[in-house]
């Protein structure tokens, strides 16, 4: 009886190695996105500066738009972790203090400049500003979970939900308003992480004085 022959090809892709495809993916995607626009990018280009093919390009991703989505969710865990952490007393823009700044979860993703530039993107083109807000769906029930914990509640109850719906705004708010603002004041790149950072906590001192 004859054995079985040895398997052969390449091995499986790890997940690691998969989540570290499609974030080389979006940031081709960011840079062609950034320097030529949406409709002048194809998924060739994108695979092209990659080292990928275009089918590889689909297999992770649905749509050309849908490649930058890894640097939009960038950080969502993070912040529903310093979320968990935030202590009772502390003023809520502490969820993002300067160390923030440090965390590999972050610094991934793309420069500042490019990031705003991404971000102002959006306003124009409806892809991408579907992309864009569908990443603020996707990240209000996690926040919700992190605060309903941190109350020791059900993720579905009300305080938590309202809670994470304004933290949520506030966010998108803050980035879109650093991102609009960025295309105005030549924002140096040294301090460009800190500025972002500055305006996020700006944004949550807001909603901690309410509508009053």
């Amino acid at each position: 009886m004859t054995a079985p022959s040895a398997r052969t090809g390449r091995p499986p892709l790890t997940e690691e190695r998969k989540a570290e495809i499609r974030l080389e993916i979006a940031r081709a995607a960011v840079d062609l996105f950034v320097e030529q626009g949406v409709a002048a990018t194809t998924g060739e280009q994108i695979g092209q500066a990659v080292g990928v093919s275009a089918r590889t390009v689909w297999r992770y991703f649905s749509s050309k738009e849908s490649c930058v989505s890894p640097l939009f969710s960038a950080g969502i865990d993070l912040i529903a972790d310093r979320l968990r952490e935030w202590r009772p007393g502390h003023s809520l823009d502490q969820v993002f203090s300067p160390e923030l700044a440090t965390d590999h979860r972050l610094v991934a993703g793309p420069d500042r400049a490019t990031l705003g530039a991404l971000v102002r993107l959006t306003r124009t083109e409806p892809g991408l500003r579907a992309v864009w807000l569908q990443t603020y769906d996707e990240a209000e029930p996690v926040f919700a979970r992190a605060l309903a914990e941190r109350a020791g509640l059900a993720a579905d109850e009300l305080r938590p939900t309202i809670q994470a719906a304004m933290f949520n705004a506030a966010l998108r708010a803050a980035v879109e308003h650093y991102a609009w603002r960025s295309a105005e004041v030549r924002i140096d790149p040294e301090t460009a992480e800190a500025e972002l950072l500055a305006t996020m906590r700006s944004a949550l001192a807001v909603v901690e004085e309410g509508l009053t």
